[in-house]
């Protein structure tokens, strides 16, 4: 029954419309997430640090921390961005690390961000889609993600890619985005990202509709007990979350199975 109720859960939130950044244009989501984050590429990292008053710096260290007794040699960061993660995961000593990401923006900005780094021999920025990663099967130790699954096209086939690109029992680490369960703190949150989040992304940005599209998505998406049922369902085996600051971001990690 229990197992019945979950199933009936996520597929509600797979029936649900999408949320893109641009309702008027028809294009895909996925061409849509491409040219909000090209338009936003040079304003993104302070706009980000502004609004989160810099906790995602410690959430990112939360990530590495993870990694960093599994001493992962090849870690792929899929929607890296402007490469903040890939950069600090180069703490775990892992010999080859991979951002990508859709955006060349984005892309661009990390690179010169990594050309002034002690790490830029040994991480690689590229565009890739989750949907279709260009390495073989079973090649990374381990795979991240920081605030990207949400803007996944398919989230299903993005999760089975990665799957397909880690090795038998290799990890999957999420940062995401999650609405904190308490309801005092709750309603701080919903205002917050309704109204404070789009008004600094308009003051600082080109686009009035990313920065709403960012919080909009932020709530839509599934997190906790949620999100561990669709990386089940995807054939992710021990699976957690682990909320941070109390309940604003949780972080997923998950393996693949052994074969």
């Amino acid at each position: 029954m229990k197992s019945q109720w979950f199933s009936f859960i996520i597929s509600l939130h797979m029936n649900k419309k999408q949320v893109v950044p641009y309702e008027v244009k028809k294009n895909s989501k996925k061409i849509q997430i491409r040219q909000m984050f090209d338009g936003i590429s040079t304003q993104y990292d302070m706009i980000n640090r502004i609004i989160s008053g810099g906790v995602d710096v410690k959430w990112r260290k939360n990530v590495v921390a993870l990694l960093v007794p599994k001493k992962p040699q090849k870690i792929l960061d899929v929607a890296t961005g402007t490469g903040d993660l890939a950069v600090a995961l180069a703490k775990t000593k892992a010999t080859e690390i991979v951002g990508i990401d859709i955006s060349k923006g984005m892309l661009d900005v990390g690179k010169k961000k990594i050309k002034k780094s002690q790490w830029h021999k040994k991480i690689k920025m590229e565009i890739g889609d989750s949907e279709k990663i260009s390495y073989p099967a079973n090649y990374f130790d381990a795979v991240t993600v920081a605030f990207g699954v949400r803007n996944f096209e398919n989230l299903d086939k993005g999760l089975l890619e990665i799957q397909r690109v880690l090795r038998p029992g290799g990890d999957l680490i999420i940062l995401e985005t999650a609405v904190p369960q308490k309801i005092i703190l709750r309603k701080f949150y919903n205002f917050y990202t309704h109204f404070i989040i789009p008004f600094i992304g308009w003051v600082f940005s080109n686009d009035k509709y990313a920065y709403q599209y960012l919080s909009d998505s932020a709530n839509a998406f599934p997190f906790g007990k949620a999100f561990n049922n669709i990386l089940a369902k995807n054939g992710f085996i021990e699976i957690e979350d682990i909320p941070q600051s109390l309940g604003v971001a949780s972080i997923y990690r998950a393996k693949k199975p052994n074969q």
